[in-house]
């Protein structure tokens, strides 16, 4: 078998879990670099990796460049992808630097695979919102198109990096500790003069329906994510799309309350079907079988249930989607992104 020489870059939670990814997936790996703005040493499953300082010259022999990418909306990618390509490396990055730009494919493997020969160095890389998404509603839309999608996402702190994991612990741990001799439902559940180094408020017993930051018609960039790479990625802007993105004190996996309506005429069991065959999608059918994000937790699927029809509206129904947003929503979907690309090398 013919092995290839990587790069990771980032070793933040999402490039943590790339590397879990690589090795549980027994990727054929020759040569491992992982490359970060300090070099260091970390601990992956009980493995060290050697963390080394990045430079223009690192990626001498690197067949696949994997960059972990950031929250923010300039990652590790715009400084250093020019430099990976430059050096013969494809680079698959999960920042949002390169995702719309007309030249580089925007891949989710089990939606449209096809496009990634299509790549002049750089593979994108989707917004974990988007990728739970587009891999629920992909059959769907393949067989019987979509008109409208309202999407209202409750997505998990560590989506904001490890260090929003670490503020809804410590805040977690201030509230329990600060009210320890109280019955639960006497205790102050607002911190007093708090600012929270992550979010606009105390995540911890709240919600905060703002992620990114507002742009235009008071849309988050989160929200906007979720239109313009969903257009992309089906070659279709013809769909409406519109969306509320919250952010819930859950630390991991992504939940998402989808409704949509097809362009031809469909049945609720055409539906259940279309979802029992797509590609990446674990289908659970019954109005009391529903899947929570503790349940998806460090698997790969999208999990979705709770299928119903709405009873107004022609051709529109309401599903639930759960998702590991560390690993499909970013780290698996690089690594299968990478699977994909090796037998095009």
């Amino acid at each position: 078998m013919k092995r290839y020489n990587l790069a990771v870059i980032g070793v933040g939670a999402v490039g943590r879990e790339i590397l879990r990814c690589l090795r549980q997936r027994n990727f054929p790996i020759g040569n491992l670099k992982v490359f970060a703005r300090t070099s260091r040493d970390i601990q992956v499953d009980k493995e060290v990796f050697k963390v080394e300082t990045i430079t223009p010259e690192s990626f001498q022999g690197i067949d696949i460049a994997l960059f972990a990418g950031t929250e923010g909306e300039k990652g590790a990618g715009l400084q250093w992808a020019e430099a990976a390509v430059n050096s013969g490396a494809v680079v698959v990055d999960n920042g949002a630097d390169f995702r719309l730009r007309e030249d580089v494919p925007l891949i989710v493997p089990e939606v449209n695979r096809e496009k990634i020969s299509e790549h002049k160095g750089i593979i994108a890389n989707p917004n974990c919102t988007t990728i739970q998404m587009v891999v629920s509603l992909s059959q769907i839309y393949k067989r019987f198109g979509l008109e409208q999608i309202i999407l209202t996402s409750f997505q998990a702190v560590s989506g904001a990096g490890r260090t929003a994991c670490k503020v809804l612990w410590e805040e977690t741990k201030r509230i329990v500790e600060e009210n320890k001799d109280l019955d639960y439902l006497s205790i102050n559940k607002k911190i007093k003069g708090y600012q929270s180094e992550v979010f606009p408020s105390q995540i911890v017993f709240n919600v905060i329906c703002q992620i990114g930051s507002f742009k235009e018609d008071d849309f988050t960039t989160e929200e906007i994510k979720t239109v313009k790479e969903t257009h992309k990625i089906f070659d279709d802007d013809s769909i409406k799309i519109t969306s509320t993105c919250v952010r819930v004190p859950v630390f991991t996996s992504h939940s998402e309350a989808i409704y949509f309506r097809t362009r031809k005429k469909v049945s609720l069991e055409e539906i259940k079907e279309a979802l029992k065959e797509s590609e990446g999608v674990v289908y659970e059918e019954g109005p009391q079988k529903f899947f929570s994000p503790v349940d998806c937790e460090g698997k790969d699927g999208v999990f979705v249930s709770r299928l119903r029809k709405d009873p107004f509206n022609e051709n529109s129904f309401w599903v639930w989607s759960v998702s590991d947003n560390l690993r499909k929503g970013a780290a698996l979907n690089a690594v299968q992104i990478a699977e994909s690309l090796v037998s095009l090398l």
